[in-house]
């Protein structure tokens, strides 16, 4: 039995926050009815290529990721008709969630205030860019955009003056995942308090603060320091030696995270006396002399195949790792062991990584064709259907 079983949510959002968020619940158990606009849908069904399917089947790969488990009514509520369906589904909902621009959903009878009114027991979580208040309440906030904003960009990339120096955006959409993850946190702890309560709430996530709270220990050194953090590219600003090196052949991550840890790595790399060396004995140290200890550790990386340097350490408990390509990383035996790669019907696609008392918690349904559930759902309303 799953944790969540019994809990209805409502699934206004589209694209990436909002729907990751619902698709964790879904994974713990709950039911989610997603409502789509007809002949549309969530925009990610869209963007491709790539494509899973053909004709009328025919899927973004994007949609495929964050929607597994979900029931998808097609319902147009910008109609009144529609708006009815979607405030009775609210009514009998434990859970809305929607990432519409603040106040956007108040002309159709959808927003907190008249939802929550009409069941004082729901949970009504809004994802925005920049909150339900503020100067930037009515932007419309988008990863890429509050990446740049936040700060984020500004310590991801190689630094100035090297190749490629510029700020970057990280490879996939972080701060929306992140919001999509705080928000189902939130959601659970909700749920916790309507059980004491007996009421609801109204989640406000924003993805602006929460890419200013993901820049953790960055934003930390920032504060301590009064300095702004700069790009290192695939160095670590508090921990030396933490990064890629060139082997014989290709790059082998090192992470070496307290003094312990070096001090078997100078063995493994012949070199013992650098674990006393005054340069080199702290981590202190070692950030400080960077510049003289990671060409000396490169220097014996070189001269062996990064798989053979790879046994040693790990032989040795020494955190290491080569820079896998994603198929490889979906295929690599720990990967496999732990079932993270799902065949669900006609789709094959990383499952959830949630684990409990030797239970795999993914819903284990594939995500759904556009409006697929759109009669049941009606009729478990016991409404009449819309034409």
């Amino acid at each position: 039995m799953k944790p969540l079983k019994g809990i209805r949510v409502l699934d206004l959002s589209r694209v990436l926050a909002g729907p990751w968020c619902t698709q964790l619940l879904a994974d713990l158990g709950a039911e989610v009815i997603k409502i789509e606009r007809p002949g549309q849908g969530d925009d990610t069904r869209h963007w491709g290529p790539p494509w899973h399917g053909v004709g009328d089947d025919r899927v973004a790969a994007y949609f495929l990721a964050a929607n597994r488990g979900k029931r998808s009514a097609a319902i147009d509520f910008s109609k009144p008709e529609g708006a009815d369906l979607v405030r009775r589904l609210a009514a009998k909902s434990d859970v809305v969630v929607e990432n519409f621009k603040v106040g956007a959903l108040k002309k159709f009878g959808l927003d907190g205030e008249t939802l929550r009114a009409l069941n004082p027991r729901l949970i009504y979580a809004s994802i925005t860019g920049f909150g339900q208040d503020g100067p930037y309440m009515d932007r419309a906030g988008y990863d890429y955009i509050v990446q740049g904003m936040s700060g984020l960009m500004s310590v991801t990339g190689q630094p100035d003056g090297a190749p490629g120096g510029e700020p970057m955006r990280v490879g996939v959409a972080v701060v929306d995942l992140f919001t999509g993850m705080y928000t189902a946190s939130a959601i659970l702890a909700a749920l916790v308090r309507r059980g004491v309560t007996g009421k609801g709430a109204h989640i406000d996530s924003a993805l602006f603060d929460v890419s200013l709270a993901i820049l953790a220990n960055q934003a930390s050194n920032a504060l301590v320091s009064g300095q702004d953090p700069g790009r290192q590219g695939n160095t670590h600003p508090n921990i030396v030696p933490y990064q890629p090196f060139a082997c014989a052949d290709q790059p082998l991550i090192i992470a070496v995270g307290n003094d312990r840890q070096f001090a078997k790595l100078a063995v493994v790399l012949g070199h013992p006396d650098w674990a006393s060396d005054e340069r080199f004995a702290t981590n202190a140290a070692r950030v400080a002399n960077r510049a003289l200890l990671v060409p000396l550790i490169e220097e014996r990386l070189r001269q062996r195949r990064a798989a053979e340097w790879f046994a040693d350490l790990d032989a040795a408990g020494i955190p290491a790792g080569p820079i896998n390509s994603i198929h490889r990383a979906l295929s690599d035996p720990q990967a496999v062991h732990r079932q993270m790669v799902q065949d669900m019907q006609r789709f094959r696609l990383v499952g959830s990584p949630l684990r409990a008392d030797g239970e795999h918690w993914n819903s284990g349904s594939p995500p759904p064709r556009l409006g697929q559930h759109t009669a049941e759902i009606i009729a478990e309303l016991g409404a009449t259907p819309i034409d």
